[in-house]
């Protein structure tokens, strides 16, 4: 089921405890980015498919990475991202993010994203893995 891009965002400005919808829209065009710069084939398309369409997009078209980011580059690569912000502030906004994306993906996708991301991505999604 795709999210509608209102509840999309409402989910992510909830969670960010974000004043307006626009810096909701701010961390979610970043945090996206990102991460499907680290993401491929049919896991991110079918990731993009279950986002609004905006969204998707920006999903399968990422930012350039020349090596899988770890969880803590990945936030400090936000953090670079967003005017303002500090690795603190980044946190707060890769979590509201993804964690609206893992709702969104429903378990078995996620497991599925998380295969392709390296170790600890799972505490940025707030579905912490078994070790």
């Amino acid at each position: 089921m795709v999210l509608r891009r209102e509840a999309f965002l409402g989910q992510v400005k909830e969670r960010g405890e974000y004043g307006t919808e626009r810096e909701a829209q701010r961390a979610a065009r970043v945090v996206l980015a990102l991460l499907g710069a680290h993401l491929v084939g049919e896991v991110r398309a079918r990731l993009a498919a279950r986002l609004p369409e905006d969204f998707a997009l920006i999903l399968l078209n990422p930012l350039q990475s020349a090596e899988p980011l770890t969880p803590e580059r990945f936030v400090r690569a936000t953090a670079a991202w967003i005017e303002g912000a500090t690795e603190q502030t980044a946190t707060w906004d890769v979590g509201a993010v993804l964690s609206t994306v893992a709702d969104a993906a429903g378990q078995d996708l996620l497991e599925q994203v998380l295969f392709q991301l390296p170790t600890g991505y799972d505490l940025l999604f707030g579905h912490p893995q078994p070790t």
